[in-house]
């Protein structure tokens, strides 16, 4: 019987084979250090363009009269032609237009990697990814003014980001069984607010020589952790001939769990289409979930600098530097958040119970940011954090341990190549939301902040009752699950 990827995947050309009882281990822990300074690279890039924006248009700064006249007043005059009138719209359009590019993408990468090695795919992604981010930076060195130079180069760096996501998840999802997955994918996708954090500090520290430099460094560092990721990265057990008991990676212990295959099932590997992904039990309601859900995060992601230096804190306004350095908090918050779901979901075996409940917690937590956040640093500090916990949680374990899941569903009888397909379908119907997440930030807060936080309120509450129908089925299936411990327990007492 053909292997996983055996047509496909090969072994990584610059790693041994390990052997002995600690083999396994040895995998697993390579598979998620890369993984993880992988997607931390995708996200330090994509972050720039958020720091660099005051830098091009000094008036994205504050969008008081009062910050318009201070950006008048400074040495920074912009660049050509973000610093024109319409030069936020246009910075707005390239954010757009990215995210659009990117969530389109993800469809066709998914699709992609259950039919090629995973490890290439990657590969190309990060390259891609940072040849492209470095082309928009080097529009500083060569004096270009071209709008549709940086819109054509940030859409193509969108598409090489949209590999990224998909082959990471099918990477650690074949390494990794069900019962554990919340967990260790809780604590792997702090990658997300790592890569933001770090992507954050790095640019805003080299916009002193230049905000070219802001995209060439993390770029080289990222096309750097491709080639790691090209020589070291192995793509499955099966690859590296190790042989895996299924108590450890395929199966679980609780009879009241899913069983990724059934007993004597036969495994088949040929890559599944693009609409029975989509048929799959579960993969449409996370899907769009992830859509309403992704929209409240990435509105954050963009916007929540902005946000805090529009707001006054303890009756001051905070500069720029601050503002960014204070918004990190949500990132951190997000990292426990992601944790926290993960392990939840393992320890009650519900994602859906899990990832609703912290949507259905956001929206108090969205509400008290918004009325009193603005009291004192200490209250928009830990209020920021909340909120980034509960945001945060249900996004990461829904691009996770919930399309891991699903991407080895009992109803793809056996078949191990969805992993990809599925993680692209939930993550670009999730991108989709993030891109309009920021978009409709943009108008709506020109009129009022209280209306965005309304309209994130009511995205998390959509992203909750999507979920309702298998809310629903996980209570039923555990309810039935006591009754017939309950029986068992009685039976054996008589």
């Amino acid at each position: 019987m053909a292997q996983p990827h055996e047509t496909t995947s090969r072994k990584p050309p610059g790693l041994r084979l390990f052997r002995g009882a600690k083999a396994l281990r040895n995998y697993q822990t390579l598979v998620l250090v890369l993984t993880f300074l992988a997607y931390t690279c995708f996200h330090m890039t994509r972050k720039i363009t958020s720091i660099v924006k005051s830098e091009l248009d000094p008036q994205t700064r504050v969008g008081s009269a009062w910050g318009r006249l201070h950006a008048r007043n400074t040495l920074n005059v912009g660049w050509y032609p973000f610093n024109t009138s319409d030069g936020s719209a246009l910075l707005g359009e390239i954010d757009v237009a990215f995210l659009a590019v990117y969530s389109l993408g993800m469809f066709f990468a998914g699709h992609l990697g259950d039919r090629m090695d995973l490890r290439i795919v990657l590969t190309i992604g990060m390259i891609g990814t940072a040849i492209f981010t470095a082309l928009f930076g080097a529009g500083y060195w060569l004096n270009i003014h071209s709008f549709y130079y940086f819109l054509v180069f940030q859409m193509i760096s969108g598409l090489f980001q949209s590999s990224g996501w998909p082959s990471v998840v099918a990477v650690v999802g074949n390494w990794f069984g069900k019962s554990k997955r919340g967990l260790i994918m809780g604590i792997w996708n702090a990658h997300t607010s790592i890569g933001n954090i770090s992507g954050s500090l790095l640019a805003a520290a080299l916009l002193k020589y230049g905000w070219g430099w802001s995209f060439a460094i993390p770029s080289f560092i990222m096309a750097l952790v491709g080639l790691v990721v090209f020589f070291f990265l192995p793509v499955s057990p099966e690859v590296m001939e190790i042989e895996i008991d299924d108590g450890e990676i395929n199966s679980d212990k609780d009879t009241a769990k899913e069983p990724l295959l059934e007993p004597g099932q036969e495994v088949k590997h040929q890559a599944i289409g693009f609409l029975e992904a989509w048929r799959i039990p579960g993969v449409a309601p996370f899907a769009l979930c992830l859509f309403f859900s992704k929209l409240v995060a990435y509105t954050f992601l963009y916007w929540l600098p902005f946000y805090i230096s529009h707001t006054p804190i303890g009756n001051e306004y905070l500069s720029d530097a601050m503002a960014g350095s204070l918004s990190t908090i949500f990132d951190v918050g997000g990292v426990l958040g992601g944790v926290l779901a993960g392990h939840i979901s393992d320890r009650l075996n519900a994602r859906a119970i899990t990832a609703a409940s912290f949507m259905y917690c956001a929206i108090p937590a969205l509400f008290l940011y918004r009325t009193y956040g603005s009291m004192s640093m200490t209250w928009n500090i830990c209020l920021m954090f909340i909120t980034g916990m509960f945001v945060n949680g249900p996004y990461a374990l829904i691009t996770t341990a919930v399309s891991a899941d699903l991407g080895t569903h009992s109803s793809l009888n056996g078949n191990s190549r969805a992993l990809a397909t599925v993680t692209a379908i939930i993550d670009g119907t999730g991108s989709v939301g993030a891109a309009i997440g920021p978009l409709l930030t943009g108008y709506i807060s020109t009129e009022s902040w209280s209306a965005v936080f309304t309209m994130l309120m009511a995205a998390a509450l959509l992203a909750g009752l999507l979920l309702t129908h298998l809310v629903c089925a996980e209570l039923k299936g555990k309810l039935s699950s006591s009754v017939s411990k309950c029986v068992a327990t009685c039976s054996d007492e008589v």
